[in-house]
């Protein structure tokens, strides 16, 4: 087993209501071997395709996207022995400039702490059942998954949707 995988708790990957806190997740990776840490902080930015973003809404599938955390960062500690990896998203409503997502890397030198968390960012987008709506002045949309590349005019996908990726 690698060692980033040894470390990691399952208290690593958290889908939370709460504001987001960096330092509690940039602690759960520090390591005396660590020569860096690269964190990553996805905030909510008000303009989106020319278009202005009031809020959005977040809404997830909690113990499949919590499972799906995890396993981006055994994913990462596979390719990067040492890395330990820590994921926090929030979902609820979050205002312009909240923080959506932190991300913490670590490892030993600071290129792959930088490749860790790239891949992390990505594959949330990728496989992580979190949907988000979109609200603007002129409405509001769901949108299916990160990538944007399905919408849900009525609403999030329903259960049975959201878990067969099992």
């Amino acid at each position: 087993m690698p060692k980033g995988i040894e470390t990691m708790s399952e208290n690593n990957f958290k889908v939370t209501y709460e504001p987001l806190n960096v330092e509690e997740t940039i602690e759960k990776v520090a390591d005396r071997n660590a020569g860096a840490i690269n964190t990553f902080i996805g905030t909510v930015r008000e303009m989106t395709n020319e278009k202005k973003t009031l809020k959005l809404t977040y809404d997830a599938y909690v113990p499949m996207a919590e499972k799906k955390l995890a396993q981006i960062g055994r994913e990462i500690a596979a390719d990067i022995p040492e890395a330990k990896i820590a994921i926090t998203h929030r979902i609820g409503e979050l205002e312009i400039s909240d923080l959506a997502v932190v991300i913490a890397v670590s490892t030993p030198h600071r290129a792959d702490a930088f490749e860790g968390s790239r891949y992390a960012i990505e594959r949330i987008k990728e496989i992580v059942p979190i949907w988000k709506k979109e609200h603007w002045q002129d409405g509001e949309m769901w949108i299916g998954d990160q990538l944007e590349t399905t919408s849900y005019p009525e609403g999030k996908p329903l259960y049975k949707e959201a878990t067969e990726d099992d």
